[in-house]
C-alpha cells in the first residue's frame, strides 16, 4: 500500500519502521530537514521536507497515489488539518492523533465530520491498558481479543505452580474452563508450544481464555485474585489524567503525586473525589510519607522513562501492583531484564493499532484483521481474523490442512462460544479465528497456509 506519515516524531519513526517492513511504500513528511534525511536513510522510505498542511507539499508526497495518510504531528489542530486537507483532493484514508482530552471526548464528531477514518490518542490507549491489567492484577499484559470477553494473559509463572514440571498436555486436562497456553517466554527464546512441552518456573507464559475462567485459573496456579482498591500515581500528565478518570469510574481510590501546582490544581477541579498531592514523587521521602506501603497498586508516569524505572524498582518492594510507563522503544531486552512489572508503551499500542487497520485496509474478501498484538518488540504476533467468506482455510478439518511452522490456531470464536481446536474442528464462515504465529506480515486467513496448500480460494 501507498502510505504517507506526517510528522517524524517517536510514534511517527516507529510507524515508518514498521509499516516499511511489511512490504509498503512509505513517504515521510516533516517540517526538519535532517529528521526526514535520516529517516529516508534508516528505513528506506521517501522523504519530503514540509508543513503537512501546505497542499504543496501533499501533492509533492504523492497525496493522489495515497492509499492511507496518518497525521501525527505534536499539535492536534495540525493532524486534523492535515487529514481534511487530504480528504478534499484525495480518496485516501485518514488518521490523525488527537491527544487534547476535550478532542477526545468529541471524537465520534470528529470522525464523522471531518470524514476521519481512525482518531488515535497514545496517551488514552496507555490508560486503557493500564486499566485492563489492573482489573486482573496477576498479569502482566492483558490483550482484548475483537468484541467478545476473551482475553490473552501474559504473567510469570509462580514458584510451585501446578503449570510447572508436567507436559502441557496433562496440565490442559485438570482446568474446567477454556484455557489454552498459547506462548511461553523464556529468556530470549520465544515458544509456541505443543503438548509434550514443560513449562518452568518464571517462565513468561500467554494464555487465551474467557474473563470467566480467569480467577479460577489463577487461584489454581498459585495466584490467588485479588482486586485493586486504590492506586497511587506518580506524574499528572495525560495518561494520568485518562487513568484517574477510568479508575475512579470503576470505584478505585486514586491517589495522584504531582509536582506542579498549577497541574494539581486543574487535576483537583477534574476529579473531586481523587487525592492530589503537591510534591516530588521522586523523592523517597515523599512516597512513604503519602503511605505508598499502604496502597495496592503503583503506576508510574512521568514523562523520564529512567525516572519511572526507578520509582517501578523502588515500588516493587512496597506494592504488589506496578505499572511502569515507557517511551522508548529501543531498548525491550535491557528494559525486560529490569523486572518493572507490568511495561505500557502508548507509542506500541498506537503502532499496533494502526497497524491492524492498514491490513484490514488492504484485506481480501475473505477475512478481516479484528484484532492485533506484537510481542516482544514484534517477535510474535497475535492475531483476530473474521472470516467473510470462503477460501482454502475454510471447512477442512485442522488435521488436513498444511499450516505454516510456528503458527498456533489459539482459538476459534463461534456464536460467543471459545474452541480450543483439535485435529477434526475446522473454521467455517462467520468465525473469528486467533492466531498466534512468529511470523509477520499476516492480513489474510490463508496467510497460515502453506505454499503448497494455498491453492485458489474458493
Amino acid at each position: 500500500m501507498q502510505i504517507m506519515v506526517v510528522g517524524c516524531g517517536k510514534i511517527g519513526r516507529e510507524l515508518a519502521e514498521t509499516l516499511s517492513k511489511e512490504d509498503n511504500n512509505v513517504t515521510v513528511v516533516d517540517k526538519n530537514e535532517q529528521v526526514v534525511q535520516n529517516m529516508s536513510i534508516l528505513y528506506d522510505v521517501m522523504g519530503v521536507v514540509g508543513n503537512g498542511t501546505s497542499y504543496s507539499t501533499l501533492e509533492e508526497a504523492g497525496l493522489a497515489d495515497t492509499d492511507i495518510l496518518i497525521a501525527v504531528t505534536q499539535s492536534d489542530e495540525v493532524n486534523l488539518l492535515t487529514c481534511v486537507m487530504a480528504r478534499q483532493k484525495s480518496k485516501c484514508h485518514t488518521i490523525a492523533r488527537v491527544r487534547n482530552p476535550i478532542y477526545s471526548e468529541e471524537r465520534h464528531f470528529l470522525r464523522s465530520e471531518l470524514q476521519l477514518s481512525m482518531t488515535i490518542n497514545p496517551e488514552l490507549e496507555a490508560a486503557r491498558e493500564m486499566m485492563s491489567i489492573l482489573n486482573f492484577p496477576n498479569a502482566m499484559e492483558v490483550d482484548n481479543l475483537g468484541k467478545s470477553d476473551i482475553r490473552m494473559f501474559r504473567f510469570r509463572n509462580p514458584k510451585n505452580s501446578m503449570l510447572s514440571g508436567e507436559p502441557l498436555g496433562v496440565v490442559s486436562q485438570k482446568f474446567r474452563g477454556t484455557i489454552l497456553v498459547c506462548i511461553v517466554e523464556r529468556g530470549d527464546d520465544i515458544i509456541i508450544p505443543n503438548g509434550d512441552f514443560v513449562i518452568q518456573e518464571n517462565d513468561i507464559v500467554g494464555i487465551i481464555a474467557k474473563v470467566r475462567d480467569i480467577e479460577k485459573f489463577f487461584k489454581a496456579i498459585g495466584m490467588p485474585f485479588r482486586p485493586v482498591k486504590n492506586c497511587m500515581i506518580v506524574g499528572g500528565g495525560g495518561i494520568s489524567h485518562y487513568l484517574t478518570k477510568l479508575l475512579t469510574m470503576h470505584g478505585i481510590k486514586v491517589k495522584i503525586i504531582e509536582q506542579n501546582l498549577a497541574r494539581c490544581e486543574e487535576l483537583s477541579r477534574s476529579f473531586p473525589d481523587a487525592t492530589i498531592c503537591c510534591g516530588d514523587g521522586t523523592d523517597r521521602t515523599v512516597l512513604d510519607e503519602e503511605s505508598i506501603g499502604s496502597m495496592d497498586s503503583f503506576a508510574a508516569c512521568t514523562g523520564i522513562d529512567e525516572i519511572n524505572a526507578i520509582l517501578s524498582l523502588y515500588a516493587q518492594s512496597k506494592v504488589r501492583k506496578v505499572i511502569t510507563k515507557m517511551n522508548h522503544v529501543d531498548f525491550n531486552d535491557v528494559i525486560d531484564n529490569l523486572n518493572l512489572g507490568s511495561v505500557v508503551n502508548p507509542k506500541t499500542l498506537i503502532t499496533q493499532k494502526i497497524l491492524q487497520y492498514v491490513r484490514a485496509a488492504g484485506n481480501s474478501l475473505e477475512s478481516n484483521v479484528e484484532s492485533l498484538y506484537r510481542l516482544r518488540g514484534g517477535r510474535v504476533e497475535v492475531l483476530e481474523f473474521l472470516i467473510r467468506g470462503k477460501s482454502a482455510a475454510i471447512g477442512v478439518p485442522f488435521a488436513e490442512l498444511n499450516l505454516k511452522s510456528e503458527v498456533l490456531v489459539a482459538g476459534i470464536v463461534r456464536e460467543g462460544s471459545l474452541i480450543v481446536p483439535g485435529g477434526q474442528d475446522c473454521i467455517l464462515e462467520g468465525d473469528a479465528v486467533i492466531i498466534v504465529t512468529t511470523h509477520s506480515g499476516f492480513g489474510d486467513i490463508t496467510d497460515i497456509l502453506a505454499e503448497t496448500s494455498r491453492g485458489d480460494r474458493r
